[in-house]
């Protein structure tokens, strides 16, 4: 990708950061959210694991036919990752791009816990911050995290 691409792509995650904000999120928001992304998935015929939590605690999981539990460790990397950041994977792995490094060296943290990959987007909730994750993982990075963002808007139209 060039420098170029890897910045518009990084101020549009910056945008939809700003843009996707919960004015709350409950256990039944989280149900509702992870039912939107099973069936987008569905429609799309993806087979993804998806996962959300808030602080930390799962609220939802539900793993397609034709995932596996490859797609489990990587939610739990991509999840660490924006745990640990604040910031989408794919943002935190695109900003590592920009700068000519890879996460994994940017970060100095171990690749068998955190990846900088797409599919992990904050759940933020409008003055409150950053509250948990919804993750998804079995697609290419760009893909995972365009069905997130896909869920999340048909969410906040809800």
């Amino acid at each position: 990708m060039e420098p170029n691409e890897i910045a518009d792509l990084i101020a549009r995650i910056e945008e939809q950061e700003r843009r996707l904000v919960l004015p709350r999120f409950d256990n039944d928001d989280a149900w509702r959210l992870g039912l939107a992304l099973v069936e987008l998935a569905r429609e799309r015929s993806a087979a993804v694991t998806v996962d959300i939590r808030r602080n930390g605690q799962q609220l939802f999981h539900y793993a397609l036919p034709g995932t596996s539990a490859d797609n489990d460790a990587w939610i739990a990397r991509k999840t660490r990752t924006v745990d640990r950041f604040g910031n989408s994977s794919f943002l935190v792995g695109l900003r590592a791009a920009a700068k000519g490094r890879t996460f994994e060296d940017s970060s100095r943290l171990d690749p068998d816990t955190y990846a900088a990959h797409g599919g992990a987007f904050p759940i933020t909730v409008l003055d409150v911050g950053v509250v948990g994750t919804v993750a998804v993982s079995g697609l290419p990075q760009a893909e995972d995290h365009a069905l997130v963002i896909a869920a999340l808007e048909r969410h906040l139209a809800v």
